[in-house]
């Protein structure tokens, strides 16, 4: 049996629809009112959509998925593109990697010495 996937069977993001653009607005490391003013509407008015007081219509909400680069049944109901995350590189992963090859490197000092001590404490 040849089984595709479909927008049907995809798990959907169960986040509410609120939260979905929050984290697509996040993903584009974009402030409020920066969306606000891109699609023309108050910065209130994006905050009850990211708080899910109020949705916005559908001519809104076609507009804020193609900025946001994901797709409006995604930002609807949580099944289609999600957001890709702009705000990490290659300098974010690599600084990440440098701060844990440190932690490694003092790790890997601290099992010497306490080999040492143990050695010692055999040796006496």
């Amino acid at each position: 049996m040849n089984f595709r996937s479909n927008i049907m069977t995809e798990t959907p993001d169960m986040d509410t629809m609120g939260g979905r653009l929050l984290r697509a607005r996040d993903a584009k490391s974009m402030s409020v009112s920066q969306v606000a003013e891109r699609i023309g509407v108050k910065t209130q008015t994006i905050l009850a959509w990211e708080s899910d007081r109020s949705e916005p219509r559908a001519n809104r909400l076609v507009m804020l998925a193609g900025f946001l680069g994901v797709t409006p049944t995604w930002l609807m109901h949580g099944i289609g593109q999600a957001p890709v995350d702009t705000a990490e590189d290659a300098a974010t992963i690599n600084a990440e990697i440098s701060i844990l090859k440190n932690h490694h490197e003092k790790l890997g000092n601290r099992i010497s010495n306490l080999e040492d001590r143990i050695a010692a404490l055999k040796a006496a």
